[in-house]
């Protein structure tokens, strides 16, 4: 048996009106991968920063290589030997590789100034047991985004860290990157590092991790050897009921063509030449590894970007000159891939996000007919099933599914006849996918014609009539739901059959 690095025990943690955690436990073993599973508000995030001492827990102890410490702040948790890798990176753009490393203890010369050589000298060897090969002194904003995670990865050995936790790191990812932060992760944990993986993607719980955590309602529910589980067993956990027909799909004869794309290019993005076909009452997927031109694909469809050639025909009338409201009143709705940069104002309410997009059916001159205002507010809450105690809620204080789903409901308040959904369950829990998955598959079943974009390989297999492909801004292929074989589809997407 492995050393038991980390012990948290009877972690309670109340906010007004809210008991987040409540007898929590979390055992995490010398030279392993923990993976940690939860439904949004479960208490996952939580007990994390109760561990990397964001929150003070009301009880409870914490006990690292069986003693115990007490940590009440950030740098505690650091002088502990906690790293944290965030979903959404804490890195300074403008400021070197070396410069983040170290930021906040950079290295000094004798006259107490901050030695730039000294840094880039130290930071070296942290970036080569990661495998950045690059100049400590490049600028991070030149970075991609799995370059970024490295140098998380790095910051965390300069701070000697033996305990790691990854919050979602791969979901701005490309497979490649996703590659390469996984031989990481191992080797980590063959230097005795412990790794706490927080992830909703089942694939990754599975090829990475050696033990599944799972909480609900702010505790632990459950703990399994990896091997020994499976999908269907851990989402009954985490929901606490069997979550049957996950990928809920009923295939209907489509209708008549919503969509024609010919030829599309674009002025300014990597998207050339593309022709595809929607019809209504189809769900037609989009894949390919980020960086393909699926989301810019659709930016252009909807106007966001200038075309530099093709056409747009939506029920055979073309669009001449695309732009975001033409696009609105032709019919066609987007939900974006970032629901918090894009799709919603996060300071404002459930009320005014739902009610956004359809101002003038309420708004008359100077005239705001409020009790209109508050039919199609209360009628896209319903129709969501949003979890809100008031439509008067910030929608910050929401979980990821239910925000997702007042993005739903603002788009679907346009009565939209085409909708694009980019990224529809990235970062949203099993319990809230299986949801928006209801909703398409309704919204399908009622004309209405959905692109799907999607980086999960399963997600848009189970929920496509037919996948298109994209590869270096170009659509590689368009799939029949009889030619859907994983090989074939990632063939594509690597630009590996012509």
């Amino acid at each position: 048996m492995q050393k038991i690095l980390l012990k948290m025990e009877h972690i309670s943690k109340s906010f007004p009106g809210v008991k987040a955690l409540e007898d929590a436990r979390l055992e995490l073993e010398q030279g392993s991968i923990l993976g940690l599973l939860g439904e949004n508000g479960a208490g996952k995030s939580t007990l994390m920063n109760v561990l990397g001492g964001i929150y003070k827990p009301d009880e409870g102890s914490i006990h690292i290589d069986e003693n115990p410490v007490t940590i009440n702040t950030v740098h505690d948790a650091q002088r502990l030997g906690i790293a944290f890798i965030h979903q959404e990176l804490a890195l300074v753009p403008y400021l070197s590789v070396a410069e983040n490393i170290y930021l906040g203890r950079e290295i000094k010369n004798k006259f107490n100034m901050v030695s730039k050589n000294a840094m880039n000298k130290s930071a070296r060897q942290y970036m080569e047991i990661v495998g950045l090969d690059m100049d400590p002194a490049t600028r991070v904003s030149r970075l991609s985004t799995g370059q970024q995670q490295m140098v998380e990865i790095a910051k965390a050995f300069s701070l000697n860290a033996r305990i790691v936790v990854m919050d979602e790191p791969t979901s701005s990812l490309s497979e490649k990157e996703i590659e390469i932060l996984f031989k990481t992760a191992k080797a980590l944990k063959n230097r005795n590092i412990g790794i706490i993986y927080i992830s909703h993607k089942m694939s990754e719980i599975f090829d990475l991790t050696d033990k599944v955590m799972v909480m609900r309602d702010g505790r632990n529910v459950g703990e399994k050897k990896t091997e020994e589980t499976h999908t269907d067993e851990l989402i009954q956990m985490m929901v606490g009921r069997e979550l049957k027909n996950y990928y809920v799909r009923t295939y209907n004869p489509p209708g008549k063509a919503a969509l024609e794309v010919k030829n599309l290019s674009s002025a300014r993005t990597l998207v050339h030449d593309c022709s595809f076909t929607l019809h209504q009452g189809e769900v037609l997927g989009f894949y390919g590894l980020i960086g393909a031109g699926r989301s810019e694909l659709m930016d252009c469809i909807m106007g966001f970007d200038g075309l530099a050639g093709g056409e747009i025909n939506v029920f055979g009338k073309r669009i001449t000159r695309p732009n975001p409201l033409t696009a609105k009143k032709h019919g066609l709705a987007l939900v974006p891939e970032s629901r918090k940069t894009q799709g919603l104002i996060l300071d404002n309410t459930v009320s005014f996000n739902t009610s956004l997009a359809v101002l003038e059916k309420f708004i008359s001159w100077f005239r705001v007919s409020r009790q209109k205002e508050l039919e199609i507010v209360n009628h896209g809450v319903e129709s969501m099933a949003v979890k809100t105690p008031s439509v008067n809620q910030r929608i910050v204080n929401l979980s990821g599914g239910n925000q997702q789903k007042v993005v739903l409901a603002k788009w679907l308040a346009t009565s939209p006849k085409i909708l694009i959904l980019d990224e529809p369950t990235r970062g949203i829990d099993v319990g809230a996918k299986a949801e928006i998955y209801r909703i398409i598959n309704d919204l399908a079943a009622n004309g209405i014609a959905i692109i799907m974009v999607s980086s999960e390989l399963n997600e848009v297999i189970n929920m496509s009539d037919r996948l298109a492909i994209m590869w270096e801004g170009s659509i590689a292929a368009i799939l029949g739901k009889e030619n859907f074989s994983q090989d074939i589809i990632l063939k594509h997407a690597l630009g590996g059959i012509k």
